[in-house]
């Protein structure tokens, strides 16, 4: 066992200017602020209005912001892992390019892409890198333009997601701080309940599927919910029970902001103080990759050093899984 754990140093976070309230969708679309408030939790997203931007400007942002507090200096980054859902564009590696914008230039860098686990995904890769002392300071980006790929005719989808991103950095620690634990499952059979038909392989771009609307996610509400629920709650007992933690252990729950019905129902389940909870879906909606870094952005002065936090995500694949981090500074 590697007496060098991964912990996180630094965080950033943003979010466009531009806010997409439920009165703004209301005259867009059936709904209302009380049908949406009540099934989401949401009241507001951001949208990226910004032209020729991509999901590599909100990540850049956010290392932005990230660069601004950490004692780190982007040259000093051995790898750069960007997870999103929406690169800029196919074939080229949109962690190469927010690498070299943000002045990495001393890092190796790749995209990570697990819909709404991404980010998870990327802590544990982030972890098991530098647990190998091959590398010292790994910077993780969590970013999505979700409004590039929604139907915004369509309630069941329009209405959840937003544009952000954020950045964590991982750097090398020896007081046993950062990455405890993970537990990291998928299951192929969901494939069909959360996608996008077309625009890859097995069914590429043509006049057909732009007219037909295959561009945009199509999502199975009841079952991507039910799911949700008892995979997110399932492994985030599971990494607790393997760790002999309580719920009085546990500082903090960082759950991905899918729907606050969801939130809710898993710490309930859990038996966690809703004090405990982070939760920023109300302004943000569902960014995807970026959820988790954004919920460490908005608390970070909350976070104690030493704290025991439970992060927990599902996303399309199905892909799901839990990691139990304790927080490394004091902000």
């Amino acid at each position: 066992m590697s007496d060098v754990k991964a912990a996180i140093t630094a965080v950033g976070g943003y979010v466009p200017d531009y806010v997409l309230t439920n009165k703004i969708l209301e005259s867009m679309i059936e709904t209302n602020d009380d049908w949406i408030t009540s099934r989401t939790g949401i009241k507001e997203r951001r949208i990226l209005k910004l032209p020729h931007q991509g999901s590599s400007f909100l990540g850049i942002k956010a290392c932005e912001d990230l660069f601004s507090k950490a004692t780190t200096r982007p040259e000093e980054v051995d790898l750069v892992i960007f997870a999103t859902a929406t690169p800029d564009m196919q074939i080229a590696s949109s962690a190469a390019f927010l690498a070299t914008e943000i002045g990495a230039v001393n890092a190796f860098s790749f995209d990570l892409q697990s819909a709404c686990s991404g980010f998870l995904y990327g802590m544990s890769v982030a972890s098991s890198y530098i647990e190998s002392k091959k590398y010292k300071h790994i910077l993780l980006v969590g970013a999505d333009k979700m409004s590039s790929i929604i139907d915004y005719t369509d309630r069941s989808t329009s209405i959840i997601f937003g544009d952000g991103g954020g950045a964590v950095l991982f750097s090398a620690n020896e007081e046993g701080l950062g990455v405890q634990d993970e537990i990291l499952r998928t299951d192929g059979a969901g494939r069909q309940f959360l996608k996008i038909d077309a625009g890859g392989s097995l069914l590429p771009a043509s006049e057909d599927t732009v007219k037909n609307k295959q561009h945009f996610v199509f999502q199975d509400g009841k079952t991507v919910f039910k799911f949700a629920v008892s995979k997110m709650a399932d492994v985030s007992e599971e990494i607790m029970l393997k760790n002999n933690l309580t719920v009085k252990d546990v500082d903090w729950l960082v759950p991905h902001q899918a729907n606050k019905r969801i939130i809710d129902a898993i710490y309930k389940r859990m038996d966690i103080d809703s004090q405990k909870v982070l939760m920023n879906i109300q302004r943000y909606g569902n960014t995807t990759s970026a959820t988790l870094p954004l919920l460490l952005s908005d608390y970070e002065k909350q976070l104690k050093k030493g704290d025991n936090i439970i992060f927990t995500a599902f996303g399309g694949g199905f892909s799901w899984g839990s990691i139990y981090l304790k927080w490394a500074y004091n902000s």
